[in-house]
């Protein structure tokens, strides 16, 4: 048997039908840049989400950095977050002229620390950027105090965490600003690149829409200087359709998880967990080896698909040195940088695949014990 890492075709072969009559629409209708499409998707997934706007973008990396510019962070403010995460976090943080400052994680939940947050603040901090890691929420009610203790803007990048819940609410609903992405290996995927800002604040989805499309109001006045961060006609109408799967989707992406870790809880691996009163979306099943590379060679070798996820942290990315972080500073971030490997879970994915998963793994070990 086989087991690739990640199958789009399979949810695409699902919704075959229903995705190629939107696109015909689209096409039909020549509604390539923003229009229908995209604003029937904005409506559908701030309501979803409980949030009052959503302005869809181009990527998650554009939502990002359309979060800073909206809430006017740039040169001289510093702004906390995640080492252990995609690297666009911290782009965005660049990219308005803002300083990275880099804090370590939990080395249970991977998530940010909120007692090493607490210590990296100065008269500087303007914000903290939390990542819901491969869908499990970060320790809310703690960053939330951390901020109003400290009148510190929150932001939530939950490009890996679309459906989460803290405490019966949506992910995407306690930052001022939150961040989607719908790169096409999300939980909620468009047919290429897609992001989304949603927010409560009138004012900032105004801003956010005339960032997006050239710092614009109307038609040839731009108010500032602006993007073309626009999402296609066609992103707008395949999200729209998978909207409506997305609960279903996780909660198999949960049966599936919760399979693996009833499969793998007597092996050395150390696996992710559930923490109470959380909704966790499994965008991935990560585990923790010792022997990763070993364990990765082994798994390809005999039929299985893995991923890495992130093997250099951020703080020692080279596009970061300038700020002078160097190895041991942020030690359990660095730690699972070289313990980390992602299994294949998506929607689809049989029990069956699982199962020779496991076996595998448990070969492993029992070969090399």
């Amino acid at each position: 048997m086989k087991v690739p890492y990640i199958d789009l075709q399979r949810q695409a072969a699902q919704l075959r039908a229903e995705l190629l009559e939107e696109l015909a629409k689209v096409v039909d209708e020549c509604t390539f840049v923003l229009g229908p499409h995209v604003s029937a998707f904005e409506e559908e997934f701030a309501k979803y989400l409980g949030v009052k706007h959503c302005v869809a973008v181009n990527s998650g990396t554009s939502a990002l950095h359309l979060a800073l510019r909206v809430l006017d962070i740039g040169p001289g403010d510093e702004v906390i977050t995640t080492p252990f995460t995609f690297v666009a976090t911290a782009w965005a943080i660049a990219y308005v002229g803002a300083k990275p400052i880099f804090v370590d994680v939990d080395p249970t939940t991977f998530n940010i620390d909120p007692a090493a947050v607490e210590r990296a603040i100065t008269p500087r901090t303007r914000a903290i950027i939390v990542v819901h890691l491969f869908g499990l929420p970060c320790d809310m009610d703690a960053l939330v105090k951390i901020c109003d203790r400290y009148g510190l803007v929150l932001v939530e990048d939950a490009a890996q965490a679309h459906g989460a819940r803290y405490g019966g609410r949506m992910i995407g609903t306690f930052g001022r600003v939150a961040c989607f992405s719908f790169y096409p290996t999300k939980n909620l995927g468009a047919i290429g690149e897609g992001g989304a800002l949603v927010t409560d604040e009138p004012n900032i989805a105004v801003r956010a829409r005339s960032l997006r499309d050239h710092g614009s109001d109307r038609k040839y006045h731009h108010v500032e200087v602006g993007y073309n961060y626009r999402m296609e006609g066609i992103q707008g109408a395949i999200l729209k359709v998978k909207l409506k799967y997305l609960d279903q989707w996780n909660a198999e992406r949960a049966r599936l998880a919760r399979l693996y870790i009833d499969l793998l809880s007597d092996t050395p691996l150390t696996l992710p967990r559930q923490n109470p009163g959380c909704i966790h979306v499994w965008h991935l099943f990560t585990v923790r080896c010792n022997r990763r590379d070993e364990l990765k060679r082994y798994l390809e070798e005999h039929g299985v698909g893995t991923a890495i996820h992130y093997p250099i942290p951020l703080h020692l990315q080279p596009a970061f040195a300038h700020l002078g972080y160097k190895p041991g500073d942020l030690p359990v971030a660095e730690q699972l940088s070289r313990e980390c490997l992602s299994l294949p879970l998506y929607p689809g994915l049989t029990e069956e695949e699982v199962k020779f998963v496991a076996d595998t793994i448990r070969k492993f070990y029992a070969r090399t014990r």
